[in-house]
């Protein structure tokens, strides 16, 4: 039976409890206030970076991972014996990470086969694609047979979000098309999602009730879902929304985790956000 280790970075959200769990290993970004720097879900968790940022009027900014942190992850999985690695990044349209892991996966081919997957998503989007990877190498998969299911998985992912206010996409230069939205800032309440792996606009709603109807009903509207995620961006009516989604049908359970420091420096308190993988 192959072994393959599927291995990501800490943009994706998964909780360090379920990444363990099913035998992900996460690379962290890392996240600097002012002259401060933290190591995302090391030195810095998610709890406490909102904490912070609600303390800071200085934006915060996220930095990728360096490649020797890949590459110390890849030879890891190599001395444990294990057949190769697939590696699902951060879309490399908002990040290095990508071009971090590349760089490792290279330094490292005479010990150990690793497929770098750009995964065109952030946040649960990436992660629920992780998730199922990390469950089909468990199942004995081979290393071309995961890298090929996160490839399908990916054309099968979207991911929305609900932000109170694009100035940190703004500041942070993720904005990508949603740049549009800038001139009605004041009169809506955006709906954003993620096209070709940036920020793009997906609606405007005039208040953030209907900006979360607007999301749930999106949710449904694709139907019998494979996989399912909430993520909460210390946002006070999170509560709400996941009673919203109580009619939504997926084959996997709901999952609903804290936005982390990564995606989170971006798009500011508040954000909800809203990940699928749509049936086959």
């Amino acid at each position: 039976m192959a072994r393959v280790r599927v291995v990501t970075d800490s943009a994706c959200d998964i909780p360090a409890s379920l990444a363990r769990e099913q035998g992900v290993v996460v690379v962290p970004l890392s996240i600097r206030f002012g002259s401060e720097e933290f190591v995302d879900g090391s030195t810095l968790s998610a709890e406490e970076f909102w904490r912070r940022c609600a303390g800071s009027a200085e934006l915060p900014e996220t930095s990728a991972p360096s490649p020797g942190s890949f590459q110390e992850a890849f030879l890891a999985a190599a001395e444990e014996g294990y057949d190769g690695v697939v590696c699902v990044t951060l879309s490399g349209a908002v990040s290095a990470t990508l071009q971090s892991a590349t760089t490792a996966a290279a330094a490292v081919a005479d010990r150990i086969p690793v497929r770098v997957v750009d995964s065109r998503l952030m946040t649960m989007g990436q992660g629920l694609v992780v998730l199922d990877a990390a469950e089909r190498a468990a199942s004995g998969a081979t290393l071309e047979e995961v890298e090929a299911r996160v490839g399908e998985l990916i054309a099968r992912t979207r991911v929305f979000g609900v932000v109170d206010t694009l100035e940190h996409l703004e500041k942070g230069g993720r904005i990508g098309s949603a740049r549009a939205l800038l001139g009605s800032l004041l009169s809506i309440k955006p709906v954003v999602t993620v096209v070709d792996g940036a920020v793009a606009e997906e609606s405007k709603q005039r208040t953030r009730a209907r900006s979360l109807r607007y999301l749930a009903d999106k949710a449904s509207g694709f139907g019998p879902l494979d996989r399912i995620a909430v993520c909460n961006g210390s946002a006070t009516d999170i509560d709400t929304f996941v009673g919203m989604l109580a009619g939504v049908t997926s084959a996997h359970p709901l999952v609903v985790v804290d936005l982390g420091p990564v995606v989170g420096t971006h798009t500011g308190p508040g954000t909800i956000g809203l990940c699928v993988i749509t049936g086959a």
